[in-house]
């Protein structure tokens, strides 16, 4: 737990800065872009909390990309009401797939 608990800190800060940033992007607010901005800071504080209670850089770099990657699909389907094309289903399918094969 002692591991888990600041890449789960990372993933949602990286999330809402996310967020942030594209709202930014959406309505030129500056308020959200120093938002964004604040919001990576604090997430890369938890990345270097991760990496030195010994979530190795290869794994931690795995979980974070997989588990940043799916609450980004769902928040783009979700919040930002984004639609895939067929193409773009495959391409999901297939990553679910991967982060199967890689839990294995």
């Amino acid at each position: 737990m002692k591991r888990l608990l600041p890449m789960i800190f990372l993933i949602v800060f990286e999330s809402i800065a996310d967020i942030f940033a594209t709202k930014r992007s959406e309505n030129q607010i500056l308020r959200r872009g120093i938002a964004a901005i604040w919001f990576y800071i604090v997430c890369n504080v938890f990345r270097l909390f991760a990496l030195k209670n010994g979530s190795w850089l290869g794994r931690g770099a795995l979980i974070f990309s997989v588990a940043s990657a799916a609450l980004a699909l769902l928040i783009g389907v979700f919040l930002f009401k984004e639609s895939f094309t067929p193409m773009q289903m495959i391409g999901v399918g297939t990553w679910l797939i991967s982060i199967v094969l890689l839990t294995i």
